[in-house]
């Protein structure tokens, strides 16, 4: 047991080393912890008692115990809550870490604790952590990593965990969603768009906007009937001004895109003057919403998937789910999840076959970039790591839009059918494909004729699409 307990130290040490956490190990380098640990016995002695690992982070500390065994994770009384006896803090790993927390909180100046009772072996093992302060103990979700206990991250995770508070970006985002509701009606009142084209419009005005800084100006929007200086004219000029800037590549891919925002120069009802809009064009009307409401907190939030809640937004809308239209987005929640679930490092290639509007690779990239070094290395994710396939041409328009709005014009988004591809050519993409998401299409095997389409034949081609030693996380489908 001793030589299994050894080698989970050994695990949790690297945890934290990959986190950038620096832990001392049974003691403290800081000196008021070091002495306070000094009487903090298990055995309730009054001599020396030391956890596996003690940090200081911030204004926080970090205690943890080890057990080899998930059976000694934790020891509770009836009515619940952590047992404190000799026994269970001896014992067990999350009662021994809190009686070290709460020795440090009696013994020192600190004030918040973070206590983690890990259990298991390094394939198989439970990492709980509490929070603990003079007012008690809170339980915590399981964690994969230590990632959130850093020094970028823990108070972010602090407040969202500890204290319950919505983050700003949640509030902006909630506020953003309202907002979707007014332009879904202003779209289809005032522009007679359906529900696809709503989103391919809204992309297509952000990409323009994303010129002010070099030239586009709202007032360029006069109305002008002739044809090649309508709004419509006018936006897609600027939009593939964009294109050019964000260096889309091939041209092939580039003019894919552009194909699909035709509809602002071609659709009459846009570019056409309307009294009821102040004398304007719809699009000068939309996109004036955009830039005032919008515009600013879609390109300054890396992790959410915008134009893919605002399908999801019009969809509902108007009644539907996407499912109709062959579409069902994957919230940003599931999304950073599965990128927990895979424990992502930034030296990961990932790769999602059927992206849609691209949320499971915006929170891979979000992810990967955080946990990034330096400048060499987020530039190296951007442009060589993220890679997806969608089949739908307005779609696949929307997730490129989506890395655009990133900085990440050179991501590896292809239109294509995946399960026409070839798997050992995928394998070789960037490097090597280690980490697959997948939402796949449902319900398309229907028979015989169309078996090769069902869920299983997409998950096989895409774990055959991974180097040897990848991981892949899929949604499937459940039978109620």
């Amino acid at each position: 047991m001793a030589k299994k307990e050894a080698n989970f130290d050994l695990y949790i040490h690297d945890l934290l080393v990959e986190a950038g956490i620096q832990a001392d190990t049974q003691g403290s380098n800081i000196v008021p912890i070091n002495e306070a640990l000094k009487t903090a016995s298990k055995h309730q002695t009054g001599k020396a008692g030391f956890p596996e690992y003690t940090a200081v982070v911030g204004d926080f500390v970090l205690v943890m115990e080890d057990k080899a065994d998930r059976a000694n994770l934790c020891l509770k009384e009836a009515d619940g809550t952590i047992s404190m006896t000799v026994q269970a803090t001896t014992d067990y790993a999350v009662n021994g870490a809190l009686h070290y927390a709460q020795h440090i909180l009696q013994k020192t100046t600190y004030k918040k604790v973070f206590a983690f009772g890990n259990a298991g072996d390094s394939k198989h093992h439970t990492l709980q952590p509490l929070f603990v302060d003079k007012n008690g103990y809170k339980w915590l979700p399981e964690v994969q990593t230590f990632e959130n206990f850093s020094a970028a991250h823990i108070v972010e995770y602090y407040k969202r965990l500890v204290l319950e508070e919505t983050p700003p970006e949640d509030i902006e985002l909630a506020d953003i969603l309202k907002k979707a509701k007014d332009l879904h009606e202003y779209l289809r009142n005032y522009g007679g768009l359906g529900e696809d084209e709503k989103p391919l419009v809204v992309s297509a005005i952000l990409l323009a906007l994303r010129e002010k800084e070099y030239g586009f100006n709202l007032n360029q929007l006069t109305g002008d009937t002739l044809e090649s200086n309508t709004d419509g004219a006018i936006l897609y000029q600027y939009l593939e001004k964009n294109l050019q800037r964000a260096k889309v590549a091939p041209e092939v891919k580039k003019q894919r895109v552009l194909n699909q925002f035709t509809l602002i120069k071609d659709r009459p009802q846009l570019n056409t003057k309307r009294q009821d809009l102040g004398d304007k064009t719809p699009l000068k009307y939309f996109a004036e919403y955009i830039n005032n409401n919008i515009f600013q907190a879609i390109v300054s939030n890396g992790r959410e998937d915008y134009l893919g809640r605002f399908y999801g937004e019009f969809v509902s809308y108007s009644g539907g789910d996407g499912q109709a239209l062959g579409v069902v987005l994957t919230p940003r929640h599931i999304t950073e999840l599965f990128c927990e679930l895979v424990d992502l490092k930034p030296t990961d290639v990932i790769f999602d076959p059927c992206c849609g509007t691209g949320g499971f690779l915006i929170s891979g990239m979000h992810k990967m970039l955080r946990a990034a070094k330096n400048d060499t290395e987020r530039k190296h994710i951007k442009q060589q790591q993220i890679h997806g396939i969608e089949i739908r041409d307005d779609m696949f328009s929307i997730a490129t839009t989506n890395m655009i709005l990133r900085g990440d014009g050179q991501s590896n988004l292809i239109c294509e059918d995946f399960l026409a591809q070839d798997p050992g050519e995928l394998q070789l993409k960037g490097g090597g494909i280690t980490v697959g998401f997948m939402n796949p299409p449902y319900s398309q095997a229907k028979g015989k004729d169309t078996a090769n389409l069902s869920e299983l034949c997409f998950i096989r081609h895409l774990l055959n699409s991974i180097t040897t030693g990848g991981r892949a996380a899929v949604i499937v489908p459940c039978p109620l």
